[in-house]
């Protein structure tokens, strides 16, 4: 997911992180670790300061951008989270779920 000023990448990855990474050069800004499986979506926010993680851990994941530091971990999916869609400034999203639930 690149972010809205498109000077930054975020990847989801089977390795249970999230990277961000500079779009011009490629060069690795941040890892983000906490998920205990595979990372299966990235979204950052309208602004760019956060970045939201959807895993196979059942949990999504509010991230400071700059930092890296997990900011909230959200919880109740019974199956894995496979997407983040409709993130602007206030990170507002739909996490979907395989259990069905949103």
């Amino acid at each position: 997911a690149f972010s809205g000023d498109g000077s930054r990448v975020a990847s989801a990855s089977g390795d249970k992180t999230v990277r961000i990474w500079d779009a011009a050069s490629g060069k690795e800004l941040q890892k983000l670790e906490g998920h205990t499986d595979a990372v299966y979506g990235v979204a950052f926010s309208g602004d760019g300061s956060t970045v939201a993680s959807a895993s196979e851990d059942k949990t999504v994941r509010i991230w400071d951008a700059a930092s890296g530091k997990e900011l909230q971990k959200l919880e109740g999916h019974t199956h894995y989270v496979q997407k983040l869609e409709g993130l602007t400034s206030n990170v507002n999203a739909v996490a979907i779920s395989g259990d069905g639930s949103r």
